[in-house]
């Protein structure tokens, strides 16, 4: 099994509990600055999409995609996950590096 750099990452940024998972707390803690960098699932609904994202854009936090929420979920050892933040900024600076 092949696992990708942004997931093991990811997984990493986790287990230190510096993600948070959620629709509604992903967007408290934008909404309170806490979140540095946001993962959304491209295969999200068209609503959660645009709430994420409008928030995201309003707070200044970067979004980045992930092709769908099985490969989010997995990453941080759920079953599936839609949105996740991260809360710690050299996490989110790598993760970012890594998904471009």
């Amino acid at each position: 099994m092949n696992i990708s750099p942004w997931a093991s990452l990811l997984g990493l940024a986790n287990r230190a509990g510096k993600c948070i998972s959620g629709e509604e707390l992903v967007v408290k803690a934008v909404q309170k600055q806490q979140a540095k960098c946001v993962l959304l699932s491209q295969d999200a609904s068209d609503n959660t999409k645009k709430k994420i994202t409008d928030k995201c854009s309003f707070y200044r936090v970067e979004v980045k995609w992930i092709e769908n929420r099985y490969s989010l979920g997995n990453a941080i050892g759920k079953d599936q996950r839609v949105v996740v933040a991260v809360t710690d900024q050299g996490f989110a600076k790598k993760l970012t590096a890594l998904l471009d």
